[in-house]
This record gives structure tokens, C-alpha cells and sequence, in this order.
């Protein structure tokens, strides 16, 4: 009787999500889909939300044609205002971008009205490299195919032009530790491989314009300072190098095909 009543609790507290089955054996793990977390759980002195609560005002203000989203990365166009200018300036352009973000951050901006009043004809996604401290390239890329979902979801009239993660190098942390570069460009390698398969050649065009940052390998000091962040001269280079592809996308019919 002991036996059976122990079976039958373990049973209950399996249904009840307390115990979790182990997963079935594979080769190969299935990608870990990216949480949808609390803006609580971003630890930066209340930045993030005042400058999602700055976005959330751009997009009260009016209608927004081309949008560039992501990390530190876009955020970084403003270090560039020429280059912004001179590319983007006759458009109805906005920067969504906010250092440190995670996929699972831009996750949160959209459930939480970023895309709600606009309607962008183009939406610029680059995301994902700081999640490769952390995470595998396929569970990168499954939190990146989320937020594609979620765009077409929110803005069916807007086209992603999807961008491969950039390139990074050697480089320390914030605590002065080295950076794992090797281990991460793997993670960022893999994610690209998987992002590429998106392009369908319509709603979500795919551009991996990481081999223009590099010289022999490497990535000048003249174009990424820190190993990780766009210069000027970085700017220019991703301007350049996406600007055939946008206006072929800027130019095409508003809706889904």
C-alpha cells in the first residue's frame, strides 16, 4: 500500500508540473526557447524602461517608415549622426536600439507596445550577441525566430530585413576578465547558419555583412574599437553594405505578399 501511495504522488506532482519528465534521448538537444522575462529582471538603474518609455513616445508622435531594432550595436548610430544623416535622414527612420539587450529584452519592448502604434515599411533586427555569454546558437536563433513572429504578428505590413550578428574579437569584460571570443563567435556562427534559413525573399530578407568588418580575419581598431562596437568607419561600412538590399525593400509594395 506504501509502495502505491508513493507512485501515486509521484504521478500527481508530474501532472501537476512539480516533477518533470526527463526529456527523450537525442543526439542532438532541441533549442531552449527564450523566457519571456520581467523588465525588473534588467538590473541597470531604471535605463531600460526609461528609453523603452522614450520609444513608446516616438511611436505616439508619428508614423515611423524605417525602424532599426536591437542592442547596444543600433543603439550606437547615434555616435554616427553624419552617417544616419546622409543614409537614413530623408526617411521616416527611428532607433529602437538599447545596450545590453538580450533577444529576450526586445521580446519584452514588443509585448509591451513598442510596435503598437507604427507601422514600419522595413523593420532593421540585429540581436543576439550578448546572449552568446550564455547561450547555444540554436537556442539564439530559436529567441530570434520568436521575435520575427511577433513582428509579422504586431505589423503584417512591415518586411524584416534580418541582419547576421556582427563579428567580434578579443576583448575583457566589465570585470576585467578576458572575453571567451573563440567560444562565442562559435555561438554567433551557428545562430547565422540557422537565421539564414528565414529569407524567404519577401517578408524577412537575410544580410550577413560580417566579412566587411574584417581585414585578414580580424577586426581593424579603425572600425570596431573595442572588438564589439562600431566606430564611425564601422557605421559607414554597415550603411554601404545594407543599403542596396533596403532600398530594393523600402521600394517595394506596402502588405504581405
Amino acid at each position: 500500500m506504501r509502495r502505491l501511495l508513493a507512485v501515486c504522488l509521484v504521478l500527481s506532482l508530474c501532472l501537476t508540473g512539480c516533477v518533470s519528465a526527463p526529456p527523450p534521448a537525442s543526439s542532438e538537444a532541441a533549442p531552449i526557447p527564450v523566457r519571456r522575462l520581467q523588465a525588473a529582471e534588467k538590473r541597470d538603474g531604471g535605463v531600460f524602461l526609461r528609453k523603452h518609455a522614450a520609444f513608446l513616445q516616438r511611436a505616439q508622435e508619428g508614423p515611423v517608415d524605417l525602424l532599426f531594432l536591437g542592442d547596444s550595436i543600433t543603439e550606437g548610430w547615434g555616435k554616427a549622426p553624419a552617417v544616419w544623416q546622409q543614409h537614413y535622414g530623408s526617411l521616416r527612420a527611428a532607433n529602437f536600439g538599447i545596450g545590453g539587450d538580450r533577444v529576450e529584452h526586445v521580446l519584452w519592448r514588443l509585448d509591451n507596445g513598442e510596435l503598437d502604434r507604427i507601422r514600419p515599411r522595413v523593420i532593421v533586427l540585429m540581436i543576439g550577441t550578448n546572449n552568446s555569454a550564455s547561450q547555444r546558437g540554436e537556442d539564439i536563433a530559436a529567441g530570434v525566430r520568436d521575435i520575427v513572429a511577433t513582428l509579422h504578428a504586431k505589423s503584417p505590413v512591415s518586411r524584416v530585413l534580418l541582419l547576421g550578428i556582427f563579428p567580434r574579437g578579443p576583448r575583457k569584460n566589465a570585470d576585467g576578465s578576458p572575453d571567451d571570443a573563440v567560444r562565442r563567435m562559435e555561438a554567433i556562427r551557428t545562430a547565422n547558419a540557422s537565421l539564414a534559413k528565414l529569407d524567404d525573399g519577401q517578408r524577412v530578407r537575410y544580410l550577413d555583412i560580417g566579412e566587411r568588418f574584417l581585414v585578414d580575419g580580424r577586426i581593424p581598431s579603425d572600425v570596431m574599437p573595442d572588438q564589439l562596437h562600431p566606430a564611425v568607419k564601422g557605421y559607414e561600412i554597415w550603411a554601404a553594405a545594407m543599403q542596396p538590399l533596403l532600398t530594393q525593400m523600402l521600394a517595394a509594395p506596402v502588405g504581405p505578399d
